[in-house]
């Protein structure tokens, strides 16, 4: 049973939830962030995010539906169409949002349960589109880890969320500076593959079936000099049209499927 009914959109504490949606500073101060969604909350569950309350409008998503959700967090509100409305980040969902607490992410927690580990590395993504997109193509490739260096925007921001269609709560994920990520996988022997233009052969003339990281960077300006000199091998997709780059996570997406069909995925 709900615990509470809240109608106002000036609430107090719905107003703090409203935070949690349009300012990341919000979000890293109290721990906190909100989901939006069945399947995003559903998938953050089986990510084993911790949910500290529920909020759900009655005419979108009946109380009984709490239950598909396989969790009693300590506060279950009912809201009115107006909280909803201010409250909800896409025009139409099924009326159920949440907040979560953070995880920690940082690379020293990173665990990776494979002797040969296929990890995604993007550096200093902006768009949060490119990020979510990102994170699709490492999970239905069911790599082992994604590793963000220098990130400019958190995890939990709300177009992340979105475009990953809630990909952000099923895979590992760390974040760290490019020196950090770089002597990580060095101790661990792994391979580096950088997505660039400069020194490059064939992606598909490679061996991605060891131990190995594909590193791609943003579309303005590619990859750090840092990346590209500690590399094992630059790679590049051929390009048969007028422009030398394609979008970062159909480039990741190609590259982390050559590697998957290399080690008899496909």
């Amino acid at each position: 049973m709900p615990t509470k009914l809240i109608t106002s959109s000036q609430n107090a504490f719905i107003r703090q939830v409203a935070q949690l949606k349009e300012k990341s500073r919000e979000r890293r101060r109290s721990g906190t962030f909100l989901i939006e969604g069945f399947r995003e909350i559903s998938l953050a569950l089986k990510g084993n995010y911790e949910l500290e309350t529920i909020l759900f409008y009655s005419e979108l998503f009946s109380q009984e539906r709490l239950n598909d959700l396989r969790t009693r967090p300590n506060h279950i509100i009912e809201i009115s169409k107006e909280v909803y409305q201010k409250l909800a980040y896409r025009d139409t969902t099924e009326g159920v949002l949440a907040v979560a607490k953070n995880k920690d992410h940082n690379l020293l927690g990173l665990k990776l349960n494979s002797q040969n580990p296929l990890i995604l590395i993007a550096e200093a993504p902006e768009k949060p589109g490119n990020i979510g997109a990102i994170l699709r193509t490492a999970d239905a490739a069911n790599v082992d880890a994604v590793i963000i260096a220098n990130p400019k925007t958190d995890l939990y921001n709300p177009n992340i969320i979105r475009s990953s269609v809630g990909c952000v709560f099923t895979n590992q994920i760390a974040t760290g500076s490019t020196a950090e990520i770089i002597e990580y996988l060095k101790s661990h022997n792994i391979s580096i593959f950088c997505a660039a233009l400069q020194a490059s052969v064939n992606y598909h003339t490679q061996d991605f079936t060891k131990p190995t990281a594909i590193v791609v960077g943003t579309e303005a300006i590619g990859l750090s000099n840092e990346w590209l000199e500690h590399a094992s091998q630059n790679i590049i997709i051929p390009m048969q049209g007028e422009i030398d780059s394609m979008n970062v996570s159909v480039a990741a997406g190609i590259l982390i499927f050559e590697a998957k069909r290399q080690r008899n995925f496909l």
